[in-house]
């Protein structure tokens, strides 16, 4: 999926691939539309993060940490990396991290506080 200029007239649109982008936007929206798979994603835009470390940061418990980041990783937004015990998260979509980017600017910098 990449960003288009919006067009000027409803007479240029393609609605069969309107469509098909509508879909997969769709599905990074209802992703991003839980508060722990947000959070989990706001720390990785940052950089690279294992476990213990969104654990600690978060504050979110194990289990609901591990599933968390198994929807992320089956919706194909962030990847592992696996160093001895520890794997490591970071996201591996581009489209999300602009909407994530996006989300910042309108809620969490101070100019929107």
């Amino acid at each position: 999926m990449t960003a288009q200029a919006i067009p000027a007239s409803t007479d240029e649109l393609d609605v069969a691939a309107l469509r098909a982008s509508a879909g997969q936007a769709q599905a990074l929206l209802k992703t991003l539309a839980n508060q722990d798979r947000l959070l989990l994603l706001c720390q990785l835009v940052s950089g690279e993060r294992n476990v213990s470390q969104l654990e600690q940061s978060l504050g979110i418990q194990q289990p609901t940490l591990s599933q968390q980041l198994g929807v992320l990783r089956r919706e194909g937004l962030v990847a592992t990396r696996r160093e001895g015990k520890q794997i490591f998260y970071r996201i591996d979509s581009p489209e999300a991290l602009a909407v994530l980017q996006t989300l910042y600017q309108l809620f969490c910098n101070e100019e929107s506080a």
